[in-house]
Parts: structure tokens; C-alpha cells; sequence
């Protein structure tokens, strides 16, 4: 390891141990939070040093004690993956590096399998156990400070019932809870967050996370609405439903939010979902109003509990809105006749991306607001200039793709606009002694990366290759023509495999499918599509970091200056501004800062590296030639008719150290797997779901 290298090593560490302390830090804030001696002592204390200041005033304490924290650990979060992008040394392969991995392995296996939360590791229960406890001592401790204050005598002095004046303090509480939920609500949906890449999550695997604390905000606010409809009606207020305070709380505003999370929170479930995925997918652009309204409700100061989570999911989400902007080069596609496409697109060779990462993909042509997650089934570094997906028709989107492309052949162009990709930032495959890939119709797609993968490592490294183990489970004979898609079309990586394939036709008792019927496309793209490149640049972490400081930066100088020389001269105290008005300064300046740093970024990194590539990529016509990735494979593939797998008899057994045992398909197949690999297991099977829900 050279001098450079170890100096990067222990920057990392270093940002490693300010992130652990800043995390830690935050977490006693909230569990000292509905205590009374954070109210009375630390609260009163801050307020006292900071919150009569004339750049800030009131709202600057939860400024520095709440929002300034999390925004100053994603921006180490990127320096981080940066450096550790930056390294050099082989992590997969260092035995103390597998010794730390297979210490943890234990961690990750299945310990829930079927149930409402689907399947759970052990650190994710860990993790759970301790949201929930937080979750519960801040209730208990509210309620308690509830219970012990209100007494008859000062609910006579309101003019109250003692179960009213109780029922109006619960109701507060209840709403104080949701804030603390609400705080951790937008972290797994922002897909380029460095908090996810740091401890090794990924957006799509988060996304049950964002379910998780999504129920539980709804349950709390919804109640906290509840209580105080029935205070108002029990104390003849009904009035109060439509009042909008000028200085304090609005109960209008919450109103509104509270109907908007409601419609939202209506869409979310399974049954709904999954049947009017349109409703779910439209309603959930409500998460503005809902947020909006919020913020009016609750007031700034007490908004800036939960806008740091909401504050990166916004510079997410605009830059996801500067690269959808742009119409993508697709050159090519295969039609296969298991209602199945395979889209490819020009890639700049400067775009890396690891095995099982997603593309989001919007055809204006079907449809000009929807956006569908797809896994990226090429390997960026097999295949530097093309990266392809594969698309099952399952639902109407999809369906119509597939009908449009089957059905024509005069279809010269296809407009596309993408966002991502996004996936994790590196994998492991190499710990493993053997990997097995456990598939159940299209949940092929991410294995048939991972393969890619090993097969360019196989070709150009002197590591210890796996082997590996593809289980798929088809209900056509048609479905096997998914398999042709495992290789690229070349006829010299054959010789670096070392794979099984084990197919399972599970609805037909012979072969139906003609191999003959694929049908290749090809498209003349305009001169304006452009390839695929990263948003932000080869550098995109430390891009990323400069973002998020400089426009968390010129957020607080324009608030500083605001507060300064427009509202504290006028206001002074008085409360002579409306709470609405202060808050849509705050959030007018959120949206300035983001927008002004986000564009100043992608625009100067579009001219900086993005140069004009009008030829389209050799080598991308899937034409299906003698050397036929279903030819190649032919000798090591093994074909079942009318069978489904025997997944106990696969898995167990297997022998090596570390059996790598990933499986996407059905939630059935899930479960399944996930419960032969779970905490009563052999230990030599580690577990992993690569399949996720929107």
C-alpha cells in the first residue's frame, strides 16, 4: 500500500469516527427530546444564547441542533464513498477484511420471514426494536408529563372537563410523535443519498423502511386529528376546524395535510396498490401539499425538527429532474417472445455502475408522466458503451411497450428519458466460495448482471472466481428465452464460466418454444438523444457533497439576512408577521439554494465531460448469430419440465465457507428461501432479496 493510499485509509477512518459522533450526538438529542430537563435546562439555555439573535431568532436553535447536523453528515457521507471509490486496495479478497464480513454475516440473515413487515434480518429487527423503543419512551414520556400537569384544578381554569383538557394535551403529544417519525420519513426514498451508500443500502431495499415509518405517521397524525375533532365537538370549538392563527398553530393548515396524507395513506396498501397502481402512483405527488401544509401547520421552528430528511430528498429529487430533461440515445432492442423487450442504450464509457442497479425509465409515447424501475442487465465495465434492461409485460405500461414494438416494424425512434442509475456502491460477490441465484421469472434480470460482472473479473483478474448457480423457475417454455440474454453476443468468454444452470418449466410438460422467433430491432436515433452519463460527473460523491454545503450555506446567509434587515426591524418580537409568511421565506429559501447549486452543478459538469457522441455504438445490433448466447450455454443448462424447484434439496447441502445465496422473484419464492437461510441454518448460507416492491 503506497503513502497516498494509507493517507486515504485514515481520512476515512477519521470521517468515519466525526459521523459515528455526529450520529451519535443526534440520537441522544432525540431521545432527551421529551424529557423535561431537554425542555427546561438544554432548551431553555439554547434559546437563551442563540434564540434572541437578530439573524436567526427563535427558529436558529432547532437550525443548529436539528437541521445542521444532517445536512453535515451526508456531506461526509459522500467525501467518504468518494475516497473509498478512490482506493485501490482489494477489499473482497484481504483476509481481515472477510474475517470482519463473515463476524457480521450472522447479522443479516433471515429472522422474520412471513408476516405484515415481510422478510427481516437480524439488524434490521435490531434497528426496528430500537425506532420502536425511541418511539415509545418519547409517548411515555409525553403522556406522562400529560397525566401528571393536567389536573381538575387547571382544566377549570380553561373552562374544561378533566378527559377534555387531558384529551387536547394527548392530542399535542400524538402530534409531537408523528414529527419524529415524520423526521425519518424521506431518508430510503432518496435515491442518490450517501446516508443509504454508506452503510450499504440501496433505495430499492429501502423502500419498506420509507412503508414502515410511513404507517406509523399516519397512525399518529391521524389520531392526533382524531382527539382534536372530538375535543372541539365536546367543548362546542367546531369552529376552531376552520381557523387559520396568525402567529401560532393553524388547524386549518393541518387539516389540509392531514386529508392529503389520508388520500396517500389510502393508496399505499397492497390490495390497492397493487390493482390501481396508477391511483397510488398520482396521489403520491401529494406528498407537496401534504408537506406544505405541514409546515404552515406546525410553524418553521418546529418544522425544522423534520425538514432535514425532507431537505435531501428535495436536492434528490431536482436532480433527478435535470437529467430526465434529456432524451436518451436507445439504438437497439430484441423482442422475445415471452412478452418480453430488451431495451439498449449508448452509454458514456465514464458511467459506472455495479450489478443489480435500476434504471428508471419514462416513454413519453405510453405515457408522459409515469416512471418505471427496471434492473440494468448489462455490465458497465463487460460493456462500457451499452447498458440494457429487460421488460416483462406484467402491467398496462409495460404491456403496451411490448405490443407497440411487436407489432411494428416501421418504428424508426423511440423517445426515452431515464433517471439513474442507481444501485449499490460496490459489491461483494468475491467473499463468496460459490453463488447461487435463486429466480422466478423476470427476477432473472439482476443475476444476469452479476454474471456479466464476474465474467469481465474472470477475464481480467487473478482472484477466485465463484462458481456460480443459476436456479430459475419459468412458467412457459417460452420464459426460456431469457436465458439468451445471460451473454453478451461474443463467442470468446465462454471459456471463463464456471456456471450451472438450472431452469424449471412449471406449467408445460415439454418444450413449446421456438428459438428462432426472437426479433432484433434497430433504431436511428436523433442527433440531440444523448448517451447515458452520470448527472454529476465521474466525481459524482464529491459533487454531491459540494451541493448539499453550498446550498445548505446559501440558505442560512439568505435566511441570516432576511431575518436580519427585513423581518426583525419590522417584527422585533411583536409577532407582526404571520407564521405562513415566515415559513414560505424558509422554504422559498430552501428551494433558491437548491436549484441555483443543483443547476450550477450539472451544467458545468454537462460541459466539462459530456462531449458529443453521434455514432452509435458498434457492436449493439442483437442480431441472434451461430455464436448465440443460448448455444454457449447449452452444455452447462439443464432443462425441467412440469416442476418447480425442490429449493430445500438445492440449498442445503451445499458445501464451501461462504455460500452467497440471492433470490428475486415472487414473495412466495422469497419467503421460501429466506426461511432456508434463516438464523437456524447452516452456517455457510448468507442470505440476500434482491427483490423489492413500489
Amino acid at each position: 500500500m503506497g503513502l497516498g493510499e494509507m493517507s486515504k485509509e485514515v481520512t476515512m477512518k477519521v470521517i468515519k469516527l466525526l459521523m459515528m459522533a455526529i450520529l451519535m450526538g443526534t440520537i441522544v438529542i432525540w431521545i432527551m427530546m421529551p424529557t423535561s430537563t431537554y425542555r427546561k435546562i438544554w432548551l431553555t439555555s439554547m434559546r437563551a444564547k442563540l434564540g434572541k439573535t437578530t439573524n436567526f431568532g427563535k427558529p436558529g436553535v432547532n437550525l443548529l441542533v436539528y437541521m445542521f447536523p444532517m445536512i453535515l453528515l451526508p456531506s461526509l457521507g459522500c467525501i467518504y464513498l468518494h475516497l473509498k471509490k478512490q482506493t485501490s486496495v482489494d477489499q473482497f479478497r484481504s483476509g481481515v477484511e472477510r474475517k470482519k464480513r463473515e463476524k457480521c454475516s450472522a447479522l443479516r440473515r433471515p429472522m422474520l420471514v412471513k408476516g405484515p413487515l415481510g422478510i427481516v434480518t437480524v439488524t434490521e429487527l435490531m434497528f426496528l426494536t430500537m425506532f420502536m423503543a425511541l418511539l415509545l419512551w418519547s409517548l411515555t414520556n409525553y403522556f406522562y408529563f400529560t397525566f401528571v400537569t393536567v389536573t381538575p384544578q387547571s382544566a377549570a381554569i380553561h373552562g374544561d372537563k378533566l378527559w377534555e383538557a387531558r384529551l387536547d394535551s394527548v392530542a399535542v403529544r400524538l402530534g409531537l410523535a408523528g414529527n419524529i417519525c415524520l423526521a425519518f420519513l424521506f431518508y430510503p426514498v432518496s435515491r442518490g443519498s450517501s446516508l443509504l451508500a454508506a452503510v450499504g443500502l440501496t433505495s430499492e431495499s429501502s423502500i419498506k423502511y420509507h412503508i414502515w415509518v410511513g404507517h406509523l405517521v399516519m397512525i399518529l397524525i391521524t389520531s392526533h386529528g382524531v382527539c382534536y375533532v372530538v375535543y372541539w365537538i365536546s367543548t362546542n370549538q367546531v369552529y376552531q376546524m376552520l381557523e387559520w392563527d396568525r402567529t401560532s398553530i393553524s388547524n386549518l393548515a393541518g387539516e389540509i395535510a392531514l386529508v392529503a396524507g389520508l388520500v396517500m395513506w389510502t393508496t399505499t396498501f397492497p390490495a390497492i396498490r397493487k390493482r390501481f397502481f396508477e391511483a397510488f402512483y398520482y396521489t403520491h405527488h401529494l406528498y407537496i401539499v401534504f408537506m406544505l401544509f405541514f409546515v404552515f401547520h406546525v410553524g418553521i421552528s418546529h418544522s425544522l425538527i423534520s425538514l432535514p430528511g425532507f431537505y435531501i430528498f428535495v436536492v434528490d429529487r431536482f436532480l433527478r429532474f435535470l437529467q430526465s430533461r434529456n432524451n436518451v440515445k436507445l439504438v437497439s432492442a430484441r423482442v422475445l417472445p415471452c412478452d418480453t423487450v430488451e431495451l439498449n442504450f449508448s452509454k458514456n464509457p465514464m458511467l459506472m455502475y455495479s450489478p443489480t442497479s435500476i434504471l428508471f425509465v419514462k416513454i413519453p409515447s405510453i405515457s408522459k408522466l409515469q416512471w418505471h424501475p427496471f434492473t440494468i442487465t448489462s455490465s458497465s465495465k463487460l460493456e462500457p458503451e451499452k447498458l440494457s434492461v429487460m421488460i416483462k409485460g406484467q402491467g398496462k405500461w409495460s404491456t403496451k411497450l411490448y405490443q407497440m414494438l411487436s407489432s411494428s416494424d416501421q418504428i424508426d425512434r423511440l423517445t426515452v428519458s431515464i433517471e439513474g442509475p442507481y444501485g449499490p456502491t460496490s459489491t461483494d460477490f468475491l467473499r463468496h466460495d460459490s453463488l447461487v441465484m435463486v429466480s422466478g421469472g423476470s427476477g432473472i434480470t439482476p443475476f444476469i448482471s452479476i454474471i456479466r460482472d464476474l465474467i469481465y473479473l474472470s477475464s481480467t483478474s487473478t482472484c477466485q472466481i465463484p462458481k456460480m448457480t443459476l436456479i430459475c423457475a419459468f412458467k412457459h417454455s417460452s420464459d426460456l428465452s431469457m436465458l439468451d440474454l445471460i451473454l453478451p453476443i461474443s463467442s470468446d468468454i465462454s471459456s471463463f464460466l464456471d456456471i450451472q444452470i438450472k431452469a424449471f418449466v412449471t406449467r408445460e410438460t415439454e418444450s413449446t418454444h421456438n428459438k428462432n422467433i426472437i426479433k432484433p430491432l434497430c433504431f436511428k436515433p436523433y442527433v440531440s438523444d444523448q448517451p447515458i452519463s452520470p448527472i454529476l460527473g465521474p466525481n459524482s460523491w464529491l459533487c454531491l457533497a459540494t451541493i448539499l454545503s453550498s446550498s445548505f450555506m446559501i440558505f442560512i446567509i439568505i435566511i441570516g439576512i432576511i431575518t436580519r434587515y427585513h423581518i426583525y426591524p419590522i417584527d422585533q418580537g411583536l409577532n407582526k408577521y404571520t407564521s405562513a409568511y415566515k415559513s414560505i421565506i424558509y422554504l422559498l429559501a430552501i428551494s433558491v439554494s437548491v436549484v441555483a447549486t443543483s443547476s450550477i452543478a450539472v451544467f458545468s459538469n454537462k460541459k466539462q465531460y459530456c462531449t458529443k457522441n453521434d455514432q452509435v455504438v458498434e457492436g449493439l445490433s442483437p442480431l441472434v448469430t451461430e455464436s448465440s448466447p443460448q448455444q454457449l450455454l447449452s452444455e452447462s443448462t439443464s432443462i425441467h419440465y412440469g416442476e418447480r424447484p425442490n429449493l430445500n434439496k438445492l440449498l442445503l447441502g451445499l458445501k464451501g465457507l461462504s455460500v452467497g445465496v440471492f433470490v428475486c422473484g415472487p414473495r412466495k419464492m422469497r419467503q421460501e428461501v429466506a426461511k432456508i437461510c434463516s438464523f437456524r441454518s447452516p452456517e455457510n448460507l448468507q442470505f440476500e432479496s434482491i427483490s423489492f416492491s413500489w
